[in-house]
């Protein structure tokens, strides 16, 4: 009876444990350059949601990636990029939008290390947030002499944390978007789809001379609970 009892007491936990949910979500953007798969950050709600529903929609697949700088980042979520006659090659993108901008959720654990996925937005004084178009950071390194000088110029006083600045000097990224554009998420598998985007050749606008469409889906529950085990198998 004790032996039934601990196996039935096993199973409703485990069973409770799966009910609840992975810890994060995951999504996968496919594009004929390779693919990749970004965790959204949890510590960016709003940005988080706002995502997932325009991904459960469908709404970015057919846009483009129609910005692309090479060792700083690929822009794309413009809707007028799926629009053919907005869209017609050598046409100047980045202006759609979906009618609705997202607060700005900055914190000092997040960063703009190369891989991130963070919201594009026009220039407003408090920066929120375009509620539709991204982009995902290659960045290049940074010595701590550019660091400094970042620190009085684009940071305005900022100081970059030391823990920051090794990530900074050893892989990359673009510290001075810190505490300017909100980052939500970043890519764990697949860095090099976005390498190759941004190597390609482009236009006086920064726009792919070929285009580069993507398609973007949410990860199955059981998919994002595979990646925390792998990934965050501590936590």
């Amino acid at each position: 009876m004790k032996k039934l009892f601990t196996t039935g007491l096993f199973l409703m936990l485990l069973l409770t444990a799966f009910a609840k949910g992975p810890k994060n979500q995951y999504v996968r953007i496919r594009t004929s350059y390779g693919d990749c798969i970004i965790r959204l950050y949890n510590q960016t709600p709003k940005h988080r949601d706002n995502f997932i529903k325009l991904v459960k929609q469908g709404f970015y697949n057919g846009t483009l990636f129609h910005r692309v700088i090479q060792n700083f980042m690929i822009q794309g979520g413009d809707p007028d990029s799926k629009d053919q006659n907005k869209a017609k090659q050598g046409a100047e993108l980045g202006n759609g939008d979906v009618g609705y901008t997202i607060p700005a959720e900055f914190s000092d654990s997040l960063f703009h290390k190369r891989g991130v996925l963070a919201a594009a937005r026009d220039d407003n004084p408090a920066k929120a947030s375009s509620g539709c178009q991204f982009y995902i950071v290659e960045g290049k390194r940074f010595t701590d002499g550019k660091m400094d000088s970042l620190e009085q110029t684009r940071l305005k006083g900022h100081k970059i944390p030391e823990w920051q600045r090794e990530y900074y000097r050893s892989v990359g990224g673009a510290p001075h978007l810190d505490h300017s554009y909100t980052v939500y998420g970043e890519v764990v598998v697949g860095i090099d789809m976005v390498d190759r985007i941004a190597a390609v050749k482009k236009d006086k606008n920064d726009r792919p001379l070929n285009d580069v469409p993507m398609t973007v889906e949410l990860l199955s529950k059981k998919e994002c609970r595979q990646l925390d085990k792998m990934l965050y198998p501590a936590r």
